[in-house]
């Protein structure tokens, strides 16, 4: 399901279609994590968290023959507020809440900032419902195994999972995003292990820019995938569950019975960890291989070459699976431009580059090329060449062009007021002059800017700030240079736009890598690795050149500021991005 941000009543109409569209030959129907708001709701989820009776109340009259369901919202529940899903059973043209879960295990890592807005939950449990008794996790709940094995001693014949779940990691060789084909052995583990079915509803659509793939799964208690939704599409996917085969993989694997039997030596052994081993660490003498002592011997792990990780040259570990890559993107834009923002049109700036052509080409295979209009903007000191390139995409993608020469407008400035401005400047200039020109063109044709800059030039720094980066909408900002050249070649991109030096063409004859002092293909093997947590001696370690390596890091670390909103002095509770959250979108 793709939840409106914030619009719990179109939702809960979107709820109430689903039901009327799935029918009495329905039993259950389980909808995603926080379905009923949309999932990165920050600071406003005490605006819209709800009882679980009001939920009930909200989803009006059950139809005849209308199925059970499971639903994921935000819980008022006594003084907290909580990541729950309740299961409602259509009982006498109503729906009664039968159980709530809340979730248990918050993310606060990475996309993620659960544990600073809600409560987590304390208690697990199964409950009887007249399809049988069930249990109930909330993405990451599922991901530590406990949880499943608590709820299959309970009397689990199915786990209910509603997940919330980004989109990351679009690789080579890969048909689904690495995070979500990453929950198939997660979730296979224990429908096998204990016996039990275990579905996953995933949320789908674009909040913010974290993409939800959708591809929500079925799996028997053998491990065979019963089901499985098509990635990016909202709808119902349809599994039927035949309780017999319970029985027969217990049979056949009866590990639950194992783990029954164990279960008064394995409390005492949990309950002995839950206390931690108070003393045990301290006790135990430090091995002289291990201490990095003993006659000036090295830790074993400086002895051996590393068999994995970053090496020299290799540059696979950034290869894309771009046709699913191209399907993200046109998927993003349609949300974030027409969905989110409620706009039907956007005006780029074509400058002739690969990066712009890319973000020219996948906007008009998102909202048709009528909706998708090429501004070129030449000044005195542009290349040529740039002008052509420019012509060249806007024919090849059917888009409208216009142009708009910024040289009598900049230079105007210069004249009256800075003569003696340098290139340096004179280029900055030229880039923030096209980026009010972009946003005045968009006022008039009531069209969104969207951007074109690549992650490898925002991790640099390398572009005119409040220009370049401020369109308020990126498809190409989490793609390094190098993937950019290789989506434009898989779309279509004249080879001649993708084949030339990059350059910002700011000043005549400057490549980007004259300024960086270091090419795209070298440098993005690096950058990912530093996002990965490798130090600069890692790599150095591990055969990187040493200025190269020098020459990303201290880039890198000069530029955090130009990524980031200016700095406000706090000087209240309630500062805006610090205490006062609410998401781009909201």
């Amino acid at each position: 399901m793709k939840p409106r941000k914030g619009d719990v009543r179109a939702n809960l109409d979107r709820i109430g279609s689903l039901v009327a569209d799935a029918g009495s030959d329905h039993d259950l129907l389980v909808f995603p994590e926080t379905c009923l708001t949309g999932y990165f709701l920050q600071g406003a989820v005490a605006e819209l968290a709800f009882g679980a009776a009001e939920v009930a109340n909200m989803l009006g009259r059950a139809p005849d023959g209308a199925p059970d369901l499971v639903v994921g919202f935000y819980e008022r529940h006594g003084r907290g507020i909580y990541n729950s899903v309740a299961y409602f059973s259509a009982s006498g043209g109503r729906y009664l809440p039968l159980h709530v879960h809340r979730k248990m295990f918050l993310p606060t890592y990475g996309l993620f900032d659960e544990a600073r807005f809600v409560e987590p939950g304390r208690d697990l449990r199964a409950f009887d419902t007249p399809l049988g008794r069930m249990g109930m996790l909330i993405c990451e709940d599922i991901w530590h195994s406990l949880t499943a094995a608590v709820l299959a001693l309970d009397g689990a014949e199915v786990v209910l999972v509603s997940s919330a779940s980004p989109a990351r990691g679009f690789l080579a060789g890969s048909d689904r995003p690495a995070s979500i084909r990453r929950w198939d052995p997660i979730l296979e583990g224990p429908a096998m292990e204990h016996g039990v079915f275990v579905l996953v509803s995933h949320l789908v659509g674009s909040e913010g820019g974290k993409l939800f793939a959708g591809g929500s799964v079925a799996i028997a208690p053998d491990g065979t995938t019963l089901a499985r939704a098509p990635l990016f599409k909202e709808g119902v996917v349809t599994a039927v569950l035949d309780r017999t085969a319970i029985d027969r993989h217990r049979f056949e694997s009866p590990l639950l019975s194992d783990l029954e039997q164990q279960l008064p030596n394995l409390r005492h052994a949990l309950a002995r960890a839950g206390r931690g081993r108070e003393g045990e660490a301290a006790s135990a003498a430090p091995r002289e291989e291990d201490s990095g002592t003993g006659g000036g011997r090295a830790p074993a792990r400086s002895r051996r070459t590393a068999t994995h990780g970053p090496i020299p040259g290799d540059a696979s570990i950034l290869d894309l699976n771009l046709e699913l890559t191209e399907r993200a993107l046109v998927e993003f834009i349609r949300e974030e431009i027409v969905r989110r923002r409620g706009f039907e049109r956007v005006v780029i700036g074509v400058s002739g580059g690969v990066d712009s052509a890319l973000s020219l080409c996948l906007a008009v295979r998102a909202l048709g090329p009528e909706n998708v209009t090429g501004l070129r903007l030449p000044y005195a000191t542009s290349s040529p060449e740039s002008l052509e390139h420019a012509a060249m995409v806007l024919e090849a993608t059917g888009a409208a062009g216009r142009t708009l020469d910024i040289t009598a407008s900049v230079d105007g400035y210069i004249a009256r007021h800075e003569p003696d401005i340098s290139p340096l400047r004179r280029g900055n200039l030229a880039a923030r002059f096209r980026a009010l020109t972009i946003f005045d063109q968009s006022a008039l044709l009531r069209a969104l800017p969207l951007g074109t800059g690549n992650k490898s030039e925002r991790l640099f720094g390398y572009y005119t700030w409040h220009a370049d980066d401020s369109p308020p909408v990126n498809p190409l900002g989490d793609l390094f240079k190098t993937q950019v050249w290789a989506l434009a070649r898989h779309l279509g991109v004249p080879s001649e736009i993708v084949e030339k030096p990059a350059s910002a063409d700011l000043v005549q004859g400057i490549h980007d890598h004259d300024e960086l002092g270091i090419s795209y293909h070298d440098a993005d093997p690096i950058l990912h690795w530093f996002l990965r947590g490798y130090s600069p001696a890692d790599l150095v370690r591990r055969g990187f050149d040493e200025s190269q390596v020098d020459i990303v890091w201290s880039r890198l670390n000069a530029t955090h500021w130009k990524r980031e909103l200016p700095t406000v002095a706090v000087l209240s509770s309630t500062a805006i991005g610090e205490s006062y959250l609410r998401p781009v979108d909201y």
